[in-house]
């Protein structure tokens, strides 16, 4: 195993089977050299960044150096990086920053299958007087970019933002991020976009793509958790969320945690050398052989947003005449990581906001009961996991197929966010 590789199959929980981790979209583990970066920041680069002695500059120095290795990931100048929380508190400065830059605009334009961390921060703005459109989409809930040109034809000025993801956390669906962008710059609204399902996983280079915004996360590519970037195009205002300390350029208060952010900086340098190496070429191959070998299995199966352009890293399958979460604890049972939509960070079971806004039925079959089971995974995934994954989805649906549980105990599907 390489020194950077990350595998799960070896571990073993409770004398239970070797495990299956197939939910890399909820999160990612760290890489050993992630690892051995923070370690290491907590034991040499402990001073506080805002210091001016020589402790607190070795820190200062560690983290800008974290900032630029974050920038080349993205191709953005390193002053545009400011560090965060994590992905949703990303979202929240983005969408709040643009709303106070232009207190006449009350007009946000979004879609709905938006992360919670879009659509709730919205809910809450909305009783304040902010107007939410959403923006018309196709039944594998891809957005129309000329329903775009016609609402901001209609109301540019009146239009704070656009906030569009680039790829469902759920679905692996990829919405026309450039395309959506181009019309927004073409109309002189800002736009922002929730990448944390696809920066680290595919090239980006913001200095071609006419973004005022981009929100994203460390623990998606390997990096620690509690880590998040807001990318801000130069002269962009940014309003902080936490205020206190001048932090980020007065951006963002607080005391920089910088072991987070140095592993945050060594995940993106890793995930640069992999993407510039063309890493990311091989594995649409994989989720096609995935899916087919489930397909092959299981009959009547299908593919959530399987109409569109997705992600490699992301299967959403609906399975006939099963409860999803049930499915779940087979496989689990079995060995197999995997969620029903995305990880609840209550531990409740309700229904996915994402496939209802793609029509209320997992893989759009009507008068049928599917349950939809989201299978995802990262770069030193392998087919042999993958292999082996499918054989045990197909031991496990025929253990589960048709039986109901009892009533008073049916959960919905799972709508957890990935934060």
């Amino acid at each position: 195993m390489s020194p950077g590789r990350v595998s799960l199959e070896n571990r073993r929980m409770n004398n239970g089977p070797e495990p299956l981790y197939l939910d890399h979209n909820a999160t990612t583990p760290q890489t050993p050299t992630v690892t051995a970066a923070v370690v290491e920041a907590f034991e040499q680069a402990w001073g506080n960044p805002s210091s001016i002695h020589r402790t607190g500059q070795l820190a200062r120095r560690r983290v800008e150096e974290a900032r630029a290795q974050v920038a080349g990931l993205i191709g953005a100048a390193a002053g545009e990086i400011v560090f965060t929380s994590g992905g949703s508190e990303s979202v929240n400065a983005a969408i709040r920053s643009a709303l106070d830059a232009a207190p006449e605009r009350r007009l946000v334009v979004t879609s709905g299958v938006e992360h919670s961390a879009v659509r709730e921060l919205l809910a809450v703005l909305e009783p304040q007087g902010i107007e939410v459109m959403q923006l018309p989409h196709s039944e594998a809930g891809c957005v129309e970019p000329a329903a775009l040109t016609e609402i901001l034809r209609a109301r540019a000025d009146e239009v704070a933002l656009v906030s569009v993801m680039w790829a469902n956390n759920e679905t692996g669906v990829i919405e026309p991020v450039p395309e959506l962008a181009a019309i927004c710059e073409q109309f002189g609204v800002p736009m922002h976009s929730d990448a944390t399902q696809w920066v680290g996983k595919m090239p980006v280079d913001v200095g071609s793509v006419p973004l005022t915004m981009m929100s994203f996360a460390g623990h998606k590519f390997h990096g620690p958790k509690g880590t998040g970037v807001l990318w801000a195009r130069a002269g962009t205002q940014v309003s902080p969320l936490v205020v206190g300390g001048g932090q980020e350029r007065g951006r963002r208060g607080g005391t920089e945690n910088v072991p987070g952010i140095i592993g945050l900086g060594v995940a993106a340098a890793e995930a640069r050398a992999w993407l510039e190496g063309g890493g990311h070429r091989a594995m649409p191959a994989l989720q096609a052989r995935f899916e087919q070998a489930v397909a092959d299995a299981v009959p009547g199966v299908c593919v959530n947003g399987g109409t569109a352009a997705r992600m490699w890293s992301t299967s959403s399958l609906g399975f006939p005449d099963i409860e999803a979460e049930l499915l779940l604890l087979v496989l689990s049972e079995r060995g197999l990581d995997a969620s029903a939509g995305s990880a609840c960070s209550s531990g409740a079971l309700k229904e996915s906001s994402v496939l209802e806004a793609m029509g209320h039925q997992p893989c759009q079959v009507p008068e049928a009961r599917y349950g939809s089971v989201r299978f995802s995974w990262a770069r030193e995934t392998t087919w042999e996991t993958l292999a082996r994954a499918a054989a045990i989805i197909a031991e496990g649906v025929e253990a589960v197929q048709g039986i109901e549980p009892p009533a008073e105990q049916v959960p919905q599907s799972s709508a957890a966010q990935d934060r």
